[in-house]
């Protein structure tokens, strides 16, 4: 009797596990046509989806996560060309990340999943255009500071809310500093949105992930020739990393760390 309720336990909990990998696939189709049609200044939430190349109307085969692009080639069916890499990238990073918060904080799994919703169009917009969207940014803010306002009112007080302006206030002094050449002002409004979210000692986590990763790969660029030494790199998609990291795996990073100083 429990050994066969093991076993039902244990498929249940991998039925449920694929049905959030799948559920994040959909979302993260979803996500791909908010940033398409961010950029393009078109409502995401009416019409049809469409190619990008020939804008022939997309129907619902068309559109199945990573099943489609695998199974047209990496080729739109209609006019024969090229697919971008970013969609099923999109859709699969969407997927594990949402598996991830599910798995490994299941009480706090949708807010996670939401917020992660907003960073992945950051991550890839920046990535695509050097420029974080206020028409993400500011609502994802909004959201989280009203869920930590209602859930974790005095962490919010004593936590979340002095990351953030230290963090914000640190941003903005390079910002200001550097006249805007060393990075953007949508990068102080997303560490105030990562202090916010993380709050202390999580937001040093990110922060400390982000320009290790940020200095790794601008010093490989620069070495393989991509990149100049004075060329412009986005930085909003190496803070969203380190916020992802440290919003997983943050504490066990700290107590790594710590056990290795003391």
């Amino acid at each position: 009797m429990t050994s066969q309720y093991l076993i039902s336990n244990l498929i249940m909990e991998i039925l449920f596990s694929l049905f959030i990998f799948l559920f994040g696939l959909f979302v993260g189709s979803f996500l791909n046509c908010v940033i398409y049609r961010l950029e393009k200044k078109e409502s995401f939430l009416r019409g049809r989806s469409y190619c990008p190349k020939c804008r022939h109307k997309l129907n619902w085969y068309d559109l199945i996560p990573i099943f489609s692009f695998l199974a047209l080639a990496g080729k739109c069916r209609y006019c024969h060309k090229k697919i971008s890499i970013q969609y099923p990238l999109v859709e699969l990073a969407t997927g594990l990340i949402f598996l991830l918060c599910f798995l490994l904080a299941p009480y706090q799994a949708l807010f996670w999943c939401g917020v992660f919703c907003f960073l992945i169009i950051i991550f890839v917009y920046d990535l695509k255009h050097y420029i974080i969207p206020d028409k993400i940014l500011l609502p994802a803010i909004l959201v989280v500071f009203l869920y930590n306002l209602f859930f974790h009112f005095k962490f919010l007080l004593f936590n979340f809310l002095p990351a953030a302006f230290t963090a914000g206030i640190f941003f903005l002094m390079i910002f200001l500093i550097s006249r805007g050449k060393w990075l953007g002002f949508g990068d102080v409004k997303l560490v105030f949105l990562m202090g916010l979210l993380l709050g202390f000692p999580n937001i040093l986590v990110a922060l400390f992930l982000a320009f290790f990763f940020g200095a790794i790969i601008g010093i490989g660029l620069i070495i393989f020739g991509k990149k100049k030494l004075k060329s412009e790199i986005p930085f909003g998609p190496f803070l969203i990393t380190g916020t992802f990291i440290a919003m997983l795996w943050g504490e066990e990073l700290i107590d790594w760390y710590l056990g290795l100083i003391l």
